[in-house]
């Protein structure tokens, strides 16, 4: 393949006057595999979007081997060799068509300008790519039906198994297991070596970029601040150092509280919890008021169906949910509310949130019977409560009335947990609540959830990341399998340790 430069100088973009690009200069080659990382809100994600042809309304010039281009729209893009695989991988599927249809429809459109097809070649060409990519999803079934990660999956080889010029990746890796990233990396390092693709990689986690990336993009306030090659002088605390301009404390704040969580009252306990599906069996926990309770597992282990249990979702199969020693019936998250409980999704945007609602509306909605007057509710008393709470979380807007999707990751984050905070729960669900946070969010993050169990909430937290999980949890859970494989200290064991049983290692005596 030829050489390819693409090159963008001067590049600025605004959202209602609010500068979210400011004549940003960046440049990639043929084969190189190139990092973009700063906090949440830094620009990475709209300057990705310039450049795939969603955001048109750009300012500065690109160009492609020299030669300038208008990316005005996706097709265009396309057109040039430019594709992206989105961080939201639910606005970028067609929920109620199959897998195989989802994987090739976009080649059909293009290539006979109809959708008239013949749906056993196409099963049969969807088959024969996805196995020479090494990734395995079931044809046949509905994208609304897959996982988050085997949507994602799903995203990157409807990109990949077309050959590219330059291929954008934005947190590809948020929402995938250990087997599934290393998968992906092989991918992309052949698509770099064997079809000398570019590739721009988006990430939070900063060890992948360094694994993966030759060399990285700092951004910061709509601004490329620092370029530098990946070298062995490069580590993850440098890269952040240059992303917040300060290093970052490490989360050991957990220490200590033994002896008193030891003899605190179980708050939230289940039984031998038993799904219908079998996608959890047998599981018994046991989390204490006060107390940070971490369930470790891999993509797939049952951790977000176990959750959504407790929240109410599903039908459960056997065994039983205790509150204060009490066994309940949660038939749905109605009853879960009633009892006091709160959940924060994996799937943030599908399930966390509503994007074109104001951030007012998120802060208020889960206490809403504060601003009841009659049959009204006082809108002067939500808003002030919303202006309070930015305030109190650090979200980083324009104002309260701001649409929730224009919020960075981080941001939306914050409001979702800032809706249950104010609802004053006893027992507080977290499931992935860093997905797609950066390191500066993620501090504020870490915060808050120290505060809830200060407070004297109960906070189950589940999640792959297990450092994460041995930086703020008191005790922690390893599942795999549906089942629970170990409970380990937090303070007494070490991620080795954990992962050892995430991956399915017998007891040790």
């Amino acid at each position: 393949m030829d050489e390819f430069i693409f090159r963008a100088k001067n590049i600025t973009m605004e959202f209602s006057g609010v500068k979210a690009l400011d004549k940003v200069d960046f440049e990639i080659r043929s084969g190189e595999i190139r990092a973009v990382v700063g906090i949440n809100g830094a620009g990475k994600s709209t300057l990705m979007k310039v450049f795939s042809g969603v955001y048109p309304a750009y300012g500065g010039d690109i160009y492609c081997n020299g030669r300038k281009v208008s990316l005005k729209s996706p097709a265009e893009a396309a057109k040039l060799g430019i594709r992206i695989v989105h961080q939201e991988a639910d606005t970028a599927i067609l929920p109620d068509f199959r897998v195989y249809e989802n994987l090739l429809i976009d080649d059909l459109a293009v290539e006979t300008g109809m959708f008239r097809y013949d749906r056993k070649k196409m099963r049969q060409k969807a088959a024969e790519v996805l196995t020479a990519l090494g990734i395995a999803l079931d044809l046949d079934m509905y994208a609304k039906n897959l996982t988050l990660a085997q949507k994602q999956m799903l995203l990157i080889a409807k990109q990949i198994h077309k050959k590219c010029r330059l291929l954008i990746l934005d947190e590809p890796t948020a929402a995938l297991g250990k087997e599934e990233t290393e998968n992906l990396f092989r991918l992309v390092r052949r698509l770099s070596e064997t079809e000398h693709t570019s590739v721009i990689f988006i990430s939070h986690r900063l060890a992948e970029a360094l694994a993966i990336c030759q060399s990285c993009a700092v951004m910061c306030a709509g601004r490329v601040t620092d370029e530098f090659a990946v070298d062995g002088n490069v580590d993850t605390k440098m890269i952040v150092a240059k992303m917040l301009g300060k290093d970052v404390a490490c989360h050991t704040e957990s220490a200590g509280r033994k002896e008193a969580l030891d003899t605190a009252p179980i708050v939230l306990e289940t039984e031998h919890l038993c799904d219908g599906k079998g996608r959890f069996d047998q599981v018994s926990i046991s989390v204490r008021k006060g107390e940070i309770v971490g369930l470790a597992g891999l993509v797939g282990a049952g951790k977000t169906e176990f959750c959504k249990a407790i929240f109410g979702v599903g039908k459960l199969s056997g065994g039983a949910i205790r509150i204060h020693g009490e066994q309940v019936l949660l038939k749905s998250p109605v009853d879960a509310v009633r009892h006091r409980i709160a959940l924060v999704p994996e799937e943030r945007r599908k399930e966390g949130i509503f994007p074109a609602k104001s951030i007012t509306f998120h802060l208020c909605a889960a206490s809403l019977s504060k601003f009841c007057q009659f049959s009204f509710l006082k809108k002067a008393g939500m808003e002030e409560r919303a202006r309070a709470g930015i305030r109190e979380l650090g979200v980083s807007c324009k104002n309260e009335k701001q649409q929730i999707q224009f919020l960075s990751g981080g941001n939306q984050q914050k409001v979702v947990m800032g809706k249950w905070i104010d609802a004053d729960c006893d027992i507080y669900i977290l499931d992935e609540p860093m997905q797609g946070v950066d390191v500066g969010a993620k501090q504020d993050l870490f915060r808050m959830i120290r505060k809830l169990a200060e407070n004297g909430a109960a906070v189950l937290y589940a999640s792959s990341d297990v450092p994460d999980l041995l930086s703020v949890t008191d005790r922690i859970y390893a599942m795999y399998g549906g089942r629970i494989m170990a409970e380990l200290r937090s303070q007494e064991t070490e991620e080795k340790e954990v992962m050892y049983y995430c991956v399915g290692a017998p007891l040790r005596a």
